[in-house]
């Protein structure tokens, strides 16, 4: 089953301009529900766009439809951020935030943003630095919108947020604030919600939900050797040396020269033998 829901989600990726975002989040699921059904799930929040549909006039302009989807998602529905759990990875599994109502900024987002879509508001996602944002884009400008809360942020407060980063290199605050608010791909966004899961397994060395996550980075970016690397070393921690030497291999044939470079090299041997006891 793990090899089909693989297989499954590359078919979902493959293509820049097709790739169904809610479905590919709700997907990611399947790692630790390998039998989870996701034509059920979409079915339940379709018929929650439904039901909101039907409170819709014709011609309602976009920003009744906001109003209206703001106060069905956050204050009827009860969708809120997990503050009391907030690095629980239920909070990553869409399924899991439509039962109990309480994710993290993405993962609100991409349920939101797929309620709209069916209301036909076209909200996207702002990979903004620290803290996942939405925003609509209308003639007289964009709403940017929390995920949390669906609270519009002004200028000055997404400002104020962005100062902690300034500090960084990365993010220079030289750079227009407009630069942070770029629509996201839908690539983008799936690889930001693993990359969160990610950081937590990493933490809890959770070396079985590690490797789900790593094959789906694979996928999603097969010219980033880093995360093959990353999946080589999750294969290592489950004492799978073969595959983690193909891994860590190809790793060190593209950059020699990475400042991990040396320290892979010096567990090959190692590897290399646990490999060839095993066949």
């Amino acid at each position: 089953m793990a090899i089909q829901s693989l297989e499954y989600f590359a078919t979902l990726v493959q293509d820049d301009d097709s790739i169904p975002l809610f479905e590919a989040a709700l997907s990611l699921a399947q790692d630790v529900e390998p039998e989870l059904d996701l034509m059920a799930a979409q079915a339940e929040v379709d018929a929650l766009a439904a039901r909101l549909q039907r409170r819709l006039a014709a011609d309602a302009s976009n920003v009744q439809k906001l109003r209206l989807l703001n106060h069905f998602f956050y204050r009827e529905l009860g969708f809120a951020g997990n503050v009391n759990d907030y690095y629980d990875p239920d909070n990553s599994y869409l399924h899991r935030v439509i039962s109990s109502r309480r994710g993290i900024p993405i993962s609100l987002a991409v349920l939101y943003m797929e309620i709209a879509q069916q209301i036909g508001l076209n909200v996207k996602g702002v990979s903004f630095p620290g803290h996942f944002l939405m925003k609509l884009s209308m003639q007289s400008g964009d709403i940017v919108l929390d995920p949390f809360n669906g609270v519009s942020l002004s200028r000055e407060e997404l400002e104020e947020r962005l100062e902690p980063y300034f500090e960084q290199q990365s993010y220079p605050g030289a750079i227009p604030l407009a630069y942070y608010l770029h629509a996201a791909h839908p690539r983008e966004i799936l690889v930001r919600m693993l990359r969160n899961l990610k950081a937590l397994f990493l933490e809890h060395k959770r070396w079985q939900r590690l490797l789900g996550v790593q094959q789906r980075l694979v996928i999603l970016l097969p010219e980033e050797i880093a995360e093959r690397r990353d999946r080589g070393l999750a294969y290592a921690n489950l004492e799978c040396p073969q595959a983690a030497l193909e891994d860590i291999e190809a790793y060190l044939s593209e950059r020699p020269y990475a400042p991990d470079a040396e320290a892979l090299r010096k567990k090959l041997p190692e590897l290399r033998e646990a490999s060839r006891r095993l066949n």
